[in-house]
């Protein structure tokens, strides 16, 4: 039995001591927010913080995190007002979205280190693998992030935290559902 806390909730995972954080998180707990990727480090969808230290949970067990709290996309903010989250958004910095919660956890990571960091500082920080290339937009939204977590510079662009999905789709047209019957 192995006991840590996750997204500040007590957990004990009956799970062979060996198994990745990552199949403890997304088949035991249903945190699927924290995506495979590769299975072996290099990507960085993975990636959560464990004691506010971003780590590709595809190589920790759950013997290695035990006792230790752990922190997923979902328990980053569940209402998306996290600097990182509403930065990505602002900047367009999500594409297809796959990498995006590995990339939101290693930039939370690196803002609470270093809350003003550079663009040097954002690549070295940012291991995490983007197949649809958005790093110019990923290092801005980060950049602007660190601004907005230090209260320098608000983020208008992103819509506000907590907005309820009917209201969400009463300010974007394109979310409203369509009484159009579907097409073949």
């Amino acid at each position: 039995m192995t006991k840590m806390t996750v997204n500040n909730r007590p957990v004990e995972y009956l799970l062979d001591p060996d198994t990745p954080l990552l199949w403890a998180l997304r088949d035991a707990s249903n945190l699927t927010g924290t995506k495979y990727g590769c299975g072996t480090g290099d990507c960085g969808a993975c990636m959560v913080l464990v004691d506010g230290v971003a780590l590709r949970s595809c190589l920790v067990t759950i013997a290695e995190a035990e006792g230790r709290l752990v922190t997923t996309i979902e328990g980053l903010s569940r209402d998306r007002s996290h600097p990182v989250q509403q930065a990505l958004v602002a900047e367009q910095a999500i594409q297809c979205g796959f990498c995006t919660p590995g990339i939101a956890i290693a930039a939370a990571a690196l803002i609470e280190d270093n809350p003003s960091p550079s663009r040097e500082d954002i690549d070295a920080a940012i291991p995490n693998l983007c197949r649809c290339g958005v790093y110019p937009r990923l290092a801005r939204a980060i950049k602007r992030a660190s601004e907005a977590a230090s209260g320098a510079a608000p983020i208008e662009a992103a819509p506000p935290p907590a907005i309820e999905p009917a209201e969400a789709a009463r300010d974007v047209p394109a979310l409203r559902p369509t009484s159009a019957p579907p097409r073949d």
